[in-house]
């Protein structure tokens, strides 16, 4: 983590470019990030198995309780004041960059996914109400959500519509007092009920009376657990209640509810019919949150991964006994073995050094003091997003089930663990936007939108690296199949625009693998920059630098090979699936 911070970002020379971080120095970080880490290996991660044993209850009548546990840990969170960290001063935050909030959250995932997403929905709904919300609102929801006193959640999906909100049904009517009163059912509401928090903010769309069809007529709405009194301290009972919870195949420590609105007041966030353009603060913040968890999983998969490979004797090598004085061979000798630990190292290092980026990117959209960055900074958090969810949660899941494979037999055996990562990294393909729909969004709306013109501004940087890099031999390896796949995006992309505008399914048929294609081309970009960087400290003797050399070798002659596939594939088109008669399925 700090070589992703210091060597390879150099976080703190960035921050002297934005004002409001400009003190903050590499030393604070990593204090801050060092007790991070003790309070996730000390206090979360021993919860980790426990809470997947035990799971939520519900105990009827809207009540339900968190495994053995999980309230402690959350107490010790708020006091500690972890909520706060990268919160807005002025509501009682601590004011650091989002980066810092980003690694922290990685920590936390690896530690425990389902606990974890308890405080990161909060911070969530701490974003949108804090770009959106009235004074008012602002006043009486952010210091509780920023000490953590109260937690939030987004409720969107109903169970006639996932992704397609445009056809939710939820009604807002308005009250005499200027409140709404709101009617329907939310379903796989992420942290929906608990007994962690003494109130629970949430954010619920809904259509006013007489509002458009369609996503042009969603309205967002404050609906808390319990109505904040005059003095902004818990007051009377809402009708917004848990029915029951979902009996789900991993994150079984986090409850996901049904939650059914009877009349349950409710306040207008931002402008009528326009609560999805406030909503997609939430849901971009909880699209790389998700990413964050598979980030967290693949690197938590891998250490437990590499400690097996290294103690479970099986068989010899091939090329003659390595332990001779025991009675078998650690499996680590096993080529195989290798190529799924050094799969799983690959894929966490260049996603840290990917999201660790995109954060950065956020706090110069946010903070830094040239409008032409801010600028820039938002179209590549915007361009790739739906890469960082979709791509990092792939990923993961791989990583998981490689974890499972090295352990063999004892990987199927709940009491090692493995299995456990395999079934909470599954949900994070599927939910805020399944990777399908992250796909559609990447290739559809963020390239072909704007004719190319944030790819092509991204593109600009792998360009100038490999121009920079390209004349120096000790980068030839790294340099050539990154500016290959750059030159393949670039063509994949004008062949998938031209076909499209004769035939739209093109989109849909070819989104899928491009994304994948994509995803390489940002991890090829990433593995040349930290091999610039390995090679520049060859000389130190750190075995680290050693390692990330080889491991950005392994992942161009292992890894980057799989667009040979995703490009053949998004090339091939509609035809293969659109042509084939329903009646034939």
């Amino acid at each position: 983590m700090q070589f992703v911070l210091h060597e390879l970002l150099n976080v703190e020379a960035e921050l002297k470019s934005m004002p409001k971080h400009a003190d903050l120095d590499a030393d604070t970080i990593n204090q801050v990030l060092e007790e991070a880490g003790k309070f996730c290996s000390e206090v979360v991660f021993p919860l980790n198995q426990s809470g997947d044993r035990e799971g939520c209850t519900y105990e009827g009548n809207g009540v339900v309780k968190t495994p053995a546990g999980f309230r402690q840990a959350y107490r010790q969170y708020i006091e500690a004041g972890w909520p706060a960290l990268g919160c807005d001063p002025e509501f009682g935050g601590q004011g650091l960059p989002a980066f810092v909030n980003n690694a922290l959250y990685e920590m936390l995932n690896s530690a425990n996914q389902a606990w974890t997403m308890y405080p990161g929905l909060s911070h969530g709904a701490y974003e949108c109400l804090h770009e959106h919300g009235t004074p008012e609102q602002k006043s009486t929801y952010l210091p509780k959500l920023v000490s953590g006193e109260w937690t939030g959640t987004m409720c969107l999906t109903e169970p006639h519509c996932g992704t397609d909100l445009g056809i939710l049904r939820t009604k807002a009517e308005p009250n005499p007092d200027g409140s709404f009163a709101l009617t329907g059912m939310k379903i796989f509401i992420s942290s929906g009920e608990h007994d962690m928090a003494e109130n629970i903010v949430h954010l619920v769309l809904a259509r006013l009376p007489g509002a458009p069809m369609g996503t042009k007529g969603i309205s967002l709405f404050i609906v808390p657990k319990f109505v904040p009194d005059s003095n902004g301290a818990v007051g009377e009972r809402n009708t917004i209640k848990c029915g029951s919870i979902e009996h789900k195949m991993g994150i079984h420590g986090n409850a996901t509810c049904v939650m059914n609105l009877d009349g349950a007041r409710g306040w207008l966030v931002g402008e009528a019919n326009k609560g999805l353009n406030a909503m997609f603060v939430m849901m971009n913040a909880a699209r790389l949150g998700v990413g964050m968890q598979g980030l967290g999983l693949t690197e938590v998969a891998y250490q437990n991964s590499l400690v097996y490979a290294k103690e479970r004797l099986q068989m010899r090598a091939l090329t003659g006994p390595k332990a001779p004085e025991k009675a078998a061979d650690p499996i680590i000798v096993h080529p195989d073995v290798r190529r799924m630990l050094l799969t799983q190292k690959a894929y966490a290092e260049a996603g840290r050094a990917f999201t660790y980026w995109a954060a950065l990117n956020i706090d110069k959209e946010l903070s830094h003091a040239d409008e032409a960055t801010r600028r820039e900074a938002a179209d590549f958090v915007a361009l790739l997003t739906p890469v960082i969810k979709a791509f990092l949660t792939d990923n993961a899941f791989e990583g998981t089930n490689l974890a499972m494979q090295i352990y063999g037999g004892h990987g199927f055996i709940s009491e090692w663990g493995m299995e456990q990562y395999v079934r909470d990294a599954r949900i994070n393909m599927i939910y805020e936007g399944t990777n399908s729909i992250q796909a559609l969004d990447l290739l559809g709306r963020k390239i072909l939108g704007d004719m190319g013109a944030k790819l092509k501004r991204f593109g600009k940087l792998v360009s100038d690296f490999v121009e920079q890099e390209g004349v120096k031999p000790e980068m030839q390896e790294f340099i050539n199949p990154l500016a290959d796949i750059g030159e393949k995006v670039q063509k994949l992309t004008m062949e998938i625009g031209m076909k499209a505008m004769q035939n739209p399914d093109e989109v849909g048929a070819a989104a899928v693998p491009y994304l994948r294609t994509v995803g390489h081309l940002v991890f090829s970009y990433f593995w040349a920059r930290m091999a610039r960087v390995a090679l520049d400290r060859a000389d130190s003797g750190d075995a680290f630098y050693t390692a990330k050399l080889a491991t950005a070798r392994f992942y161009f002659a292992r890894l980057l090979p799989e667009t040979a596939a995703t490009i053949r594939a998004a090339r091939a088109g509609a035809k293969p699936m659109m042509d084939y008669d329903e009646a034939l399925f």
